[in-house]
């Protein structure tokens, strides 16, 4: 299912809103009828028809059957030498006033509408279409053969299968006669070449502009006006080609559609050909705002803009003219202060900046790099860690910030001794000729009442990663040879 209220064939080629196109961007040159839904006060209809073609060519046919035609309707016309098929695109009075528009008679010139097309001309018409892609590049490559200056862009063909017409664009007028005759001996059909300009090409292609909206060429614009590059000056564009040309390489159309309002609102705004002078000096234009009838003047020993209005410019053009020199550009009963308050908004922006900078000078401050236990996160407290976890690390142990950690294992043995329990010492390889130390030995050493647990020596010369004195093991060697 297409689109009920335009021509598209089923298929949709822009909003994908099957069955209601309210934006108007299904088909090119699309034509909203605002008085399909009046009556109006007429003893007949208006029998011409508005006809759509191919990318939104259009022109006017007669409804001399007086057919019960739609606005969508795939219509079978009379063209010259055959027929072809287009979609009914407006009718009614509103034909009438786009006939006036566009200054076409109403005489015996317009064709007839012959009928509406039924679906074996519809399939024939598609079969025809299919030929328009591989024409094309074919052509392409002709025009590079014969090494002709100009730019192939579309073909449309006819419907009845025995005309084409080939769309190009050139800046110079080409000789194609011996083109035309390698197409017509290759395709078997007559051939029309028609120029077009870079616009109209645009149009034809489509796109989407620099404002984000399909083409104005491709959707709604018909006519084209001359664009200059007075239409920017006269806006205060930049005059930078890259921004004000379109996709066709020339200006862009919609510069001339605020035109005519710029060119109201700059009438009561004064020409500036030489800069205002007064007591403090001359003062040159910075800038100006056409709508708030406000100009900018700045002198060349301050950088400070100050805004006047228009009304003040006028009075001290005369004053000068008369060769007066007014004592500031405010007014006389205004203080030169109050004019820059103007200004107190770019100096908040300006301050709001600069504290924004400060803050983050601050913050790098406060911030340090992080130690190696805060690299992988804050360590959690011994009192927190299991049973397992609470003897420290020997890597910490050899450190000197560890010797905290070493005495919380003998305190730890110190109440499982007071309690009753006590856990079998782990036997020592021997080191050095050294002999094993008995269980009970190591107890000893580590109970409450040893000297050697209260030593504060001992505990200094404990070896790292035990916990009883360094001289357990000589006692005991004395102990075994006694």
């Amino acid at each position: 299912m297409g689109c009920n209220s335009c021509s598209s064939n089923g298929e949709v080629a822009g909003c994908k809103n099957n069955g209601g196109c309210q934006t108007g961007g299904c088909n090119k040159m699309n034509v909203f009828d605002w008085l399909s839904n009046m009556d109006l006060p007429v003893t007949a209809r208006f029998d011409i028809v508005e006809v759509r073609f191919k990318n939104g060519r259009k022109e006017f046919f007669r409804n001399i059957n007086d057919l019960e035609l739609i606005t969508g309707d795939a219509v079978v016309i009379d063209v010259p030498n055959g027929h072809h098929i287009g979609h009914v695109s407006l009718q009614g009075e509103l034909v009438r006033l786009q006939m006036k528009k566009k200054k076409v008679a109403n005489d015996d010139d317009i064709r007839a509408v012959y009928r509406i097309a039924t679906e074996r001309d519809m399939e024939k018409f598609e079969r025809t279409r299919k030929r328009e892609m591989p024409t094309l590049y074919r052509t392409r490559q002709i025009i590079d053969d014969l090494k002709l200056e100009m730019k192939l862009t579309d073909i449309e063909f006819q419907a009845d299968n025995t005309k084409a017409t080939f769309y190009y664009s050139a800046d110079d007028r080409v000789d194609f006669r011996e083109l035309i005759k390698l197409l017509a001996s290759e395709f078997k059909i007559r051939v029309e070449m028609r120029q077009i300009s870079l616009r109209q090409e645009a149009g034809r292609l489509g796109g989407i502009g620099s404002c984000g909206r399909e083409l104005c060429c491709s959707t709604w614009l018909s006519e084209f006006k001359a664009v200059s590059t007075t239409a920017a000056r006269y806006q205060n564009l930049s005059l930078n080609p890259s921004k004000l040309s379109g996709q066709c390489g020339r200006l862009k159309c919609c510069l001339n559609y605020e035109l005519e309002t710029y060119m109201d609102a700059l009438e009561d705004i004064p020409e500036i050909n030489q800069p205002l002078k007064t007591e403090k000096g001359e003062a040159r234009l910075q800038k100006t705002d056409i709508f708030r009838k406000i100009m900018w003047f700045g002198f060349e020993s301050e950088s400070t803009w100050y805004p006047i209005s228009v009304e003040r410019v006028n009075e001290i053009l005369k004053m000068n003219a008369a060769g007066e020199l007014p004592h500031s550009l405010a007014d006389d009963n205004q203080e030169e202060d109050d004019d820059q308050s103007n200004n107190i908004d770019l100096e908040r922006l300006d301050k709001k900046y600069m504290s924004k900078g400060r803050k983050k000078k601050k913050r790098k401050k406060r911030e340090r790099p992080a130690s190696d236990s805060d690299s992988s996160g804050n360590q959690p407290k011994a009192s927190d860690k299991p049973d397992t976890e609470a003897k420290p690390s020997r890597r910490r142990r050899k450190g000197g910030s560890g010797s905290g950690n070493r005495q919380q294992p003998q305190n730890q043995k110190q109440q499982g001794a007071e309690g009753g329990e006590q856990k079998p010492a782990r036997k020592k390889s021997p080191r050095r000729g050294g002999k094993r130390s008995a269980p009970g030995d190591n107890q000893e050493g580590n109970q409450p009442g040893n000297e050697g647990g209260k030593n504060p020596e001992a505990r200094r010369k404990r070896k790292p990663g035990r916990n009883r004195p360094k001289n357990n093991g000589n006692e005991n060697k004395q102990k075994g040879n006694d």
